[in-house]
Order: structure tokens, then C-alpha cells, then sequence
């Protein structure tokens, strides 16, 4: 019998990825995501697989000449440092559409839930204030114009349903251009001033990488239209929240929804938390169990090259 390949898992994921890795692996679990027990803990083995929380720093890859792939449980790499994963000459593999799906969903929840006030109208409905009906106003989405900042796949699903879906006019603001998407869906391509300033609602979906670390300033709360929405899907540092906030308490923007925060996990002060016209929840939005499954799969390129194979999802 072949000697088993070791794999060092950062947090547990669904079962059906990890069975594919228990065929052929000895599957270890961290416990402690702390850089001084991972870098020890990391040593002989012949792949690291890591899901939101945690980091593998070049210390942690340099410590162990044995390792050959890192995987990642999702799909953003911002807790990956790349360079020295190349450097070393590990393959890193990700999930890149598996959770496209259950975050695009999710956005349209915050959205749609922002949009026609289900927060306030479901606090008043509990009170028995039936007359609230009155006073809270909601507003529709059909029509408007979405403008989302980072049009890779999830951005680009979110336009698609709220282009085909409701019928809303679509801005992006992308590094990339994107003219087989413009034309299916007449999306606009534009500057991120411009975005901010047109769209009623603006989606955050850029990745995390230095050049995007709070990029969502005062200085874009200030161009947004006073009836406009801003949602972030993407990665809590990406924007500042005390200026978001202050966006809210000033009445520059009419509500914020978002499924990320700067320091994660968000404390029950979080200032954000204090406004009526913000929505918010727990980093959850790729969770869906379908989602889930998807993502574990990661396992199955871990494999591919563990054994010499092509991985479907390389990084790098």
C-alpha cells in the first residue's frame, strides 16, 4: 500500500470534501490558528487547507520544505501570502465559483430587505403597530441603476440578476474589461467616481489587495445620491466604516447593508449596529449548504497535485 499523503486542515469543512481527502490522506486539524503553533504544526505536511479564518505566512511555508499545494476554501487569497508560496514552489488552488451563487443571493436579500424596509416595518409590526404601514416607505429596485465595483465573477452574477431579473441598468468599475458581459447585459464601464455618483444602489465587490484597502472613503460617500444604498460583499477593510457611518448619521446615503466588517469578528458595539438604516450579517453569505459543498471540494485538486495532475483551479 502507497504511503498516505498528510493534510493539514485549518478549520473542518463539509464532509463530502473531506471524504475525498480521507482515502488518501492522513487529515489533521489546527488547533490553534496562532502563526507559532502553525508553523510548527505544518511541518511534514504535504498540503495546507485554509477557510476563513487564519493565515499561511511566508513563515509558516518556509518552515516545512515538504509542502507542495495549499488550498483555499473559497475564494479569496488575501490570508495566502503568494509570493512566498511561489518563491518555495507550492501550487495554490482555489474554489473560484463556488460560492458565486449563495453570495449573489445573499446580496439581493440585504438589498431587497433595505429596500422596501423589512427591518423597521417587522420591529413595528411586533410592536403591534399595525399603522406603520403609513410611515415606513419603501422603494423599488426595478429600474434603477446598479453600479458594482469589481466585476469578477460574483459582481458579474449580481449584475445578471439584477439586470434580467429586475430590469436595472448596470455600471462597473473593473481593472478588466469585460465586453462580451456589456453586451449581454448593457452594462457601462466607468470610472469609480462616476459609479458612486450615478448608481441608486453600489455594490462592493472588489478583493482584498493593498491597492483596494479602503478605497470606499468619505471622499465617495460624498458623490452618492441621499436616496442611494451601498452594500459590501466583499472584504470589511476594502471600506471605512467610520466614515460609513457618518455617511448614515448625516443622511448622505439612505441605508448600508453588508455581510463583512474591518475587525472580524464584529463586536456587539460596532457602531454600525446602532443605525436603523443598516442590515447586517455575520460573514455568512457563502454558507449556503450547497455552497459549502462546492467549496470542500477544493479537496478534490488538492489530490490532482499531491499526485502529479493538473489541479482544475490553479492560483499560481
Amino acid at each position: 500500500m502507497s504511503k498516505k499523503f498528510s493534510v493539514l486542515l485549518y478549520e473542518r469543512m463539509h464532509h463530502v470534501g473531506t471524504a475525498l481527502l480521507e482515502e488518501k490522506c492522513n487529515v489533521y486539524y489546527a488547533e490553534s490558528l496562532s502563526e507559532n503553533y502553525l508553523a510548527e504544526k505544518a511541518k511534514g505536511m504535504d498540503a495546507l487547507i485554509i477557510r476563513a479564518n487564519g493565515a499561511i505566512t511566508r513563515r509558516i511555508i518556509e518552515s516545512n520544505p515538504d509542502l507542495k499545494v495549499i488550498g483555499r476554501h473559497g475564494v479569496g487569497l488575501d490570508a495566502i501570502d503568494l509570493h512566498a508560496a511561489k518563491d518555495a514552489g507550492v501550487m495554490v488552488v482555489n474554489t473560484p465559483s463556488a460560492n458565486t451563487e449563495s453570495v449573489a443571493e445573499h446580496f439581493l436579500a440585504l438589498t431587497l430587505s433595505l429596500a422596501k424596509k423589512i427591518q423597521s416595518a417587522n420591529a413595528e409590526l411586533r410592536k403591534g403597530n399595525w399603522q406603520a404601514r403609513h410611515t415606513i416607505v419603501p422603494f423599488e429596485l426595478t429600474g434603477k441603476k446598479l453600479g458594482v465595483c469589481g466585476f469578477g465573477k460574483i459582481g458579474q452574477q449580481i449584475a445578471q440578476m439584477c439586470h434580467k431579473g429586475l430590469n436595472m441598468e448596470i455600471l462597473y468599475h473593473d481593472v478588466v474589461e469585460w465586453p462580451d458581459v456589456e453586451k449581454e447585459l448593457c452594462a457601462q464601464k466607468t470610472d469609480i467616481e462616476q459609479l458612486f455618483k450615478e448608481s441608486d444602489v453600489v455594490s462592493i465587490n472588489l478583493p482584498l489587495v493593498e491597492g483596494t484597502k479602503q478605497v470606499v472613503n468619505k471622499s465617495l460617500l460624498q458623490l452618492m445620491k441621499p436616496t442611494a444604498i451601498l452594500v459590501n460583499m466583499a472584504r470589511g477593510p476594502i471600506w471605512n466604516e467610520k466614515d460609513v457611518c457618518e455617511a448614515l448619521d448625516g443622511e448622505l446615503i439612505a441605508g448600508v447593508a453588508s455581510d463583512v466588517f474591518e475587525i472580524e469578528p464584529a463586536s456587539s458595539g460596532n457602531p454600525l449596529f446602532s443605525q436603523d438604516n443598516f442590515i447586517g450579517t455575520p460573514h455568512m453569505s457563502a454558507h449556503a449548504e450547497e455552497a459549502m459543498i462546492r467549496m470542500s471540494l477544493v479537496a478534490g485538486d488538492v489530490l490532482k497535485v499531491l499526485e502529479g495532475q493538473p489541479p482544475e483551479f490553479p492560483v499560481i
